[in-house]
């Protein structure tokens, strides 16, 4: 047998086929995913794994309803296409159903405490060292939320000190106009939009527990629940401000240095297979007008 033959198959069609293969399963992966979209949330490598199977199953089938089929025939194209929207949908939704987080109570939030998921403030306006209202203190507050948002997610819990006790928001509510829990979540919304933007912001819950404090009377607090962010979020402090990285580490909250944040989105964020082969298209056209 000759070295360039596998099994029959010539090594140059194995060579070949491999990429096409793999372009095929991501151009189904990406139909189906847009297909799906608002329905079904996949990762691109996940997508094309499953696209893979998917059109083997679709492919089996057309072979099984007609032999003589060809594998670029419409029939068996769209029995394809149909089998892979089919198994993104359910793999997405059957993934989706095991990793449902459980939604903890406030009560048992403040019970466990702080951690890299869960920060306590005792207020968002309000410094308790000098009793007014501080700026610095509403940037804790999207500092925090910013961290969440490009870590793993967390929930921030305003009024509650950091041992878990609730104090309540009515030092903060004390320092607005029109002192109810309306007017106060309208003033978050605007904090985080200034400082995260609108998308970012929109992502966020805010919600008013009541939790129960140690003498019986319970106390409202507002919770912030932050899902991991499927891009970077950077916190400005204002127009023409740099943009800063902030991220969750253990149970803080730290800023990142520009080469911090640089290899940091790399790793949790990177490219797609399209945007990377379009990123190096254009270094490559850049390079050469430049030499």
């Amino acid at each position: 047998m000759s070295d360039e033959v596998l099994l029959g198959v010539p090594l140059w069609n194995v060579a070949v086929t491999l990429p096409v293969v793999l372009l095929v399963a991501w151009l189904f992966s990406s139909l189906a995913r847009w297909l799906l979209r608002g329905r079904a949330k996949l990762g691109v490598a996940t997508a094309i794994v499953v696209s893979i199977i998917a059109a083997s199953i679709g492919l089996f089938l057309a072979g099984w309803i007609d032999p003589g089929l060809a594998p670029w025939s419409p029939l068996t194209l769209l029995l394809v296409l149909g089998i892979t929207v089919l198994g993104v949908a359910v793999y997405a939704a059957v993934a989706a159903h095991f990793q449902k987080p459980q939604r903890e109570s406030i009560a048992e939030l403040l019970a466990a405490g702080e951690s890299d998921r869960v920060e306590f403030k005792s207020t968002a306006r309000v410094n308790l060292r000098t009793g007014q209202k501080d700026e610095r203190m509403e940037q804790v507050i999207a500092k925090t939320a910013c961290a969440f948002l490009n870590a793993d997610g967390g929930t921030l819990v305003i009024g509650v000190d950091d041992a878990g006790t609730p104090l309540g928001l009515e030092q903060d509510l004390a320092t607005m106009k029109s002192p109810d829990l309306d007017r106060y979540e309208l003033w978050l919304r605007d904090l985080l939009t200034t400082s995260l933007g609108q998308t970012a912001a929109a992502t966020v819950g805010i919600e008013f527990p009541s939790a129960p404090a140690d003498e019986g009377e319970a106390r409202t607090v507002c919770r912030l629940t932050c899902v991991p962010s499927p891009r970077p979020v950077y916190l400005r402090h204002g127009r023409g401000a740099a943009p800063e990285l902030w991220v969750r580490s253990g149970n803080s909250t730290r800023q990142l240095s520009v080469d911090e944040a640089t290899e940091y989105v790399m790793h949790r964020w990177p490219l797609s297979l399209g945007a990377t082969i379009a990123a190096q298209l254009r270094a490559a056209v850049r390079f050469s007008e430049e030499h």
